[in-house]
């Protein structure tokens, strides 16, 4: 497969301004593990100040990705492509924001252990699309980037088995039907986060495979 590099040149800021967007979606998901590991996290609002920065610098990184493309005239990859990406990783991080603000309003007892386990399927996803986002510097070599891309499927549908589970033992719980539509809310809301990962993982394949 003929270089990206070298067909474009070797200006590598879009490369490291993508990377470090990336690796902001990586520290917001343990971020969201680390939450769920504390045993008060859910009525903690104070926590919501991390989620807020991790959030604030990957929306500083994805501005200046839209700055640079401005004022560059080659770009290592194709314009639409790399908006496409920054774009899909910025909404990783705002979508677990979002998820833990409602976490922190909700009074009730989680089912922590569910939550934990989605939160590690969230974590593979994110570390699959952080991966695939750095093979793009490389060459954008398939046989890594598709091995990562099957990584995080197998996340993404195992997420989709254990939400399920959640939302089946709500109906078939003693929970009150307040707190199964919340609780319903949170799990789907989980399963976003996840899906988003998988939207920006679908990007760096598109790209690959249009440069292999």
């Amino acid at each position: 497969m003929l270089s990206l590099r070298k067909l474009f040149g070797k200006d590598e800021k879009f490369y490291d301004l993508l990377e470090a967007s990336a690796d902001e979606v990586l520290a917001s998901t343990k971020l969201f593990s680390a939450y769920l590991q504390r045993g008060n996290a859910y009525t903690a609002s104070s926590d919501l100040d991390e989620f807020i920065q991790s959030r604030q610098k990957n929306k500083q990184i994805t501005s200046q990705i839209t700055e640079e493309l401005c004022k560059t005239f080659v770009t290592p990859l194709e314009r639409e492509d790399i908006e496409a990406l920054s774009l899909a990783l910025y909404r990783i991080p705002k979508t677990v924001e979002k998820l833990v603000r409602r976490i922190s309003l909700y009074p009730g007892r989680l089912p922590r252990e569910g939550f934990i386990r989605q939160a590690e399927l969230l974590g593979q996803a994110a570390g699959a699309v952080a991966f695939m986002v750095k093979q793009l510097r490389k060459g954008a070599k398939l046989e890594g980037v598709q091995e990562a891309n099957e990584k995080l499927k197998y996340a993404e549908g195992e997420a989709d088995k254990v939400m399920l589970g959640l939302i089946r033992e709500l109906y078939v719980g003693p929970t009150d039907a307040k707190e199964t539509m919340i609780l319903q809310d949170l799990f789907e809301m989980t399963e976003k986060c996840i899906d988003r990962c998988r939207d920006a993982g679908n990007v760096v394949f598109q790209i690959v495979l249009k440069y292999s």
